[in-house]
């Protein structure tokens, strides 16, 4: 189930938040999520919930370990840990990377092991951090383990950020766990985040992906083409993703949870480090946080860190070699702002350090999207013209029909809707009340009409 289908927005949704609001009660609360999230969690592929059921039993155990003995038998605490982690990252092997890793030994070795035919369950990686960042931060002493199973599994398996995150941090939300309350402010917060991101999704994501689909996988493929489609892919991944996001946080606002930001606007940025800064802010800060740091930062072996923490990164994304390109792309583009061109970009006019960021950044999808490393370079060179026309009816055709779609994604990509709420309200705060009013139920409407007519609605990181 997605966020943006009838059934989750007419049928799920409604029945969940009535359930939800007959008791004040927290544990009946968090009954009613734990229900909700698992059944949200079934509905595409029953069998993994014993997955996630045993990865929260098994960090629950290991956090209370590490809490009792954390201080007095540093020893044991710091096996619970060691424990957890490979428990953890060998479940991630195991569904995620073991048909890779066999393939890639099959091909190097020349053997001729069986490939495991391994379904990925939805969104292993997010919770998987998730408890990991559990047990490491009781460890650490940021957070106090969890004595009720119920609480920490409300945690873990809630349904708004389960399958696609955020990822959200066990310190960040533990006392909303045990005590929480909706006002009516936050509920109107939490549907305007929720609508916010929907529009990202149905009106923006949707058309942008079918737009790339038909460019990328074009037959005859011309220089124009070849950067429409990586625009345009560009566009749906941010608004597909960020929209996700939105959904989420907006979604625990009703339930009285505050998720931090994912996205900030990422395609602002004048420098591929700001970009990081802006997108995907959770992945991003775990693995500074929990892998970069504990290498040694920037004390010691700082650009083999970054190499590392972005060839993980890549890794996280995906079991191909194209995404760990696409993290060693980054990770040397950084290396180089980081030691070589960070100084000179502040001094370098806003405009052109945009095209070069986003120059960058269209490149980077480029390698993202094609798992196959032979049209991943067929389609990289005839984005220089090499071995192909400039353009042909085909791509003339596709920018003329989807000029209006370019123009409201750019738009949308900017804090201009931001801005001009905020300088409205303050001006006109009866005013920017009934507008704010006013745009999200127009916005939901138009949301709801697409749907009925959208056979497109895939949301692209449900794979990771």
């Amino acid at each position: 189930m997605v966020f943006s289908s009838l059934m989750f927005l007419c049928a799920f949704l409604p029945a969940v938040l009535l359930a939800y609001n007959i008791s004040k009660s927290v544990t009946y609360k968090n009954i009613i999520l734990v229900i909700s999230s698992l059944v949200f969690y079934a509905w595409g592929e029953p069998v993994w919930v014993v997955l996630l059921l045993f990865s929260a039993a098994a960090d629950y155990v290991h956090g209370l370990i590490i809490g009792r003995y954390r201080r007095s038998r540093r020893g044991a605490a710091r096996a619970a840990l060691v424990s957890s982690i490979v428990i953890n990252i060998g479940i991630l092997c195991v569904f995620k990377y073991s048909g890779f890793i066999i393939e890639n030994i099959n091909r190097f070795a020349g053997t001729a092991i069986a490939v495991p035919a391994v379904t990925l369950p939805i969104g292993i990686s997010f919770y998987t951090f998730q408890t990991l960042s559990y047990t490491i931060d009781v460890y650490r002493g940021h957070a106090k383990a969890q004595s009720s199973f119920l609480a920490f599994l409300t945690y873990i398996s809630m349904f708004p950020q389960l399958v696609a995150g955020p990822i959200v941090r066990y310190r960040d939300i533990y006392k909303s766990l045990h005590r929480r309350r909706v006002t009516a402010d936050d509920f109107a917060v939490g549907c305007r985040k929720f609508v916010c991101g929907l529009c990202k999704k149905t009106l923006l994501a949707n058309p942008a992906g079918n737009a790339a689909d038909m460019l990328l996988s074009g037959i005859q493929v011309t220089a124009m083409s070849s950067w429409l489609g990586a625009v345009f892919f560009t566009f749906q991944i941010y608004f597909d993703f960020s929209g996700y996001s939105d959904m989420a946080i907006g979604l625990g606002r009703m339930f009285g949870f505050k998720f931090k930001e994912n996205f900030e606007h990422p395609y602002i940025s004048r420098s591929i480090t700001e970009f990081w800064r802006r997108w995907h802010i959770s992945l991003s800060t775990f693995f500074r946080d929990y892998v970069y740091i504990p290498m040694g930062g920037n004390r010691r072996r700082a650009v083999l860190n970054l190499l590392i923490v972005w060839m993980l990164t890549g890794l996280w994304h995906g079991a191909s070699w194209n995404f760990v390109l696409w993290g060693l792309f980054y990770g040397i583009i950084l290396v180089i702002e980081k030691y070589f061109i960070g100084g000179r970009l502040q001094k370098i006019p806003f405009p052109l350090c945009h095209i070069y960021t986003m120059l960058i950044v269209i490149f980077g999808w480029v390698i993202f999207y094609f798992t196959d490393l032979a049209e991943m370079k067929t389609y990289l060179l005839s984005m220089f013209g090499v071995d192909c026309n400039l353009y042909d009816l085909v791509s003339v055709s596709a920018l003329y029909q989807n000029l209006w779609l370019l123009i409201a994604c750019f738009i949308a990509s900017l804090p201009i809707a931001k801005l001009f709420y905020n300088h409205f309200s303050n001006t006109y705060p009866v005013m920017g009340t009934i507008l704010e009013s006013a745009v999200i139920i127009v916005g939901f409407a138009l949301c709801f009409i697409a749907l009925t007519g959208q056979t497109y609605n895939p949301f692209l990181y449900f794979r990771f």
